[in-house]
């Protein structure tokens, strides 16, 4: 027993562990490490502050060329010798509010990838429709399968009287005063049909009655001007007289030289 407890510590007991590092150290190492996770972050996130609460605020949107309006979303089926294949039919209309507007239509199983293709087929299909002071120019009237639909121009302050994917399709247009009026089949995606196709038959002309603000006549420059006035204008000389013409001269008839007398005998 005496033994056993005068034993001295063996050498890995007494020893330090050479892994331990002071706290002081512990917290220097630390600290570097924060900061470089917060380089990492900034550049992660293209380097937009923190407000107080530690939130970034939102990214700036990129202004769209056209406006997106969704006319409506309808669930279709597909009867094959598999079973039925349900897909969505989206209807899509576009427009920049300038005078071009489109219509498109685009099937899918996913309803995102379905207006990605309507869209890219309402591009396709772009047209251009004349405005004349925030109005058509001309009253149209056209048919399109079970729909008829008449179009006439608004004055100012009148508003856009439509309804249905009508309405929506002119305020795409840029189209801010307009009677309009459906007969027959209200079906959005016939009476969108047929709203395209009586705007394709628009011509650009004025409307009776409308003001047209005459363009500016431009000045002409100051060089030209004074080079107009320093020309005086040509005075218009008189014809000269032409001098009477002399009378010629009276000829005195030659006096008739006397015959030779013959001698008498």
């Amino acid at each position: 027993m005496s033994d056993e407890q005068n034993t001295a510590p063996t050498s890995e007991e007494t020893a330090p562990a050479a892994d331990a590092t002071p706290a002081s150290d512990a917290a220097a190492v630390a600290e570097p490490a924060k900061d470089q996770k917060k380089s990492d972050d900034k550049q992660n996130d293209g380097g937009r502050p923190r407000n107080r609460r530690g939130n970034r605020p939102p990214r700036k949107k990129e202004p769209k060329e056209f406006e997106e309006t969704i006319l409506g979303i309808d669930r279709v089926t597909r009867v094959t010798a598999g079973g039925r294949q349900m897909r969505f039919r989206v209807t899509v209309a576009i427009g920049d509010k300038k005078g071009r507007v489109g219509f498109g239509m685009g099937k899918s199983s996913e309803v995102m990838v379905g207006v990605q293709k309507a869209i890219a087929q309402a591009k396709k299909r772009l047209i251009t429709v004349p405005i004349v002071n925030d109005t058509i120019p001309h009253p149209v009237n056209t048919k399109y399968k079970a729909t008829k639909i008449f179009l006439i121009p608004a004055p100012e302050g009148k508003g856009v009287i439509a309804g249905g994917s009508v309405r929506k399709i002119l305020e795409l247009a840029g189209i801010k005063n307009v009677l309009s009026k459906l007969h027959g089949s209200r079906n959005k995606i016939t009476s969108a049909y047929a709203t395209i196709k009586a705007l394709q038959m628009l011509r650009n002309q004025t409307p009776p009655g409308a003001k047209v603000e005459e363009a500016p006549k431009e000045e002409e420059p100051k060089a030209k001007t004074e080079k107009k006035e320093a020309k005086p204008k040509a005075e218009k000389k008189a014809p000269a007289k032409k001098a009477p013409a002399k009378k010629a001269a009276a000829k005195k008839p030659a006096a008739k030289k006397a015959a030779p007398k013959k001698d008498e005998k």
